[in-house]
């Protein structure tokens, strides 16, 4: 097995933030699609990490908890009746350091309260300290 070098992975990951698709990214570096799959998936773990290593004992005084709901597959109205409300959606909880804009941290799952403790339980091992906390509703 061949594996990319340092500076290829950079290159590679490069062009796709700079909104190279998938297949254009392919073609300028003669990989195959697999490896870059497998090279974003391998990048968004190591980016999950860092992030919860180095954004710890925040100090901050607002913090804004916000909500995203996304459907997965599609949306309720092009499912066939007898599997609507099956769940074709997901919520992605997200807190944000009103001041400097920091994703503190983001939790993807149901909107119900199970999922709303444990939101609320990360993002209070976080912070050094009370807050102001903001929500939508």
């Amino acid at each position: 097995m061949r594996k990319l070098d340092t500076e290829k992975r950079a290159a590679i990951l490069s062009a796709l933030v700079e909104g190279n698709s998938i297949a254009a990214t392919c073609r300028m570096f003669t990989v195959n699609k697999v490896t870059v799959l497998r090279l974003i998936a391998d990048a968004g773990t190591l980016a999950i990490e860092y992030h919860d290593l180095t954004v710890r004992n925040l100090i901050t005084k607002r913090v804004r908890l916000d909500e995203i709901w996304s459907f997965v597959h599609s949306k309720e109205r092009n499912v066939q009746s007898k599997n609507r409300g099956k769940g074709h959606g997901t919520w992605t909880w997200v807190a944000m350091d009103s001041d400097s804009k920091l994703i503190i941290n983001w939790l993807v799952g149901g909107r119900d309260a199970s999922f709303g403790r444990e939101f609320v339980a990360d993002l209070a091992d976080r912070l050094t300290d009370r807050i102001q906390l903001t929500s939508t509703r």
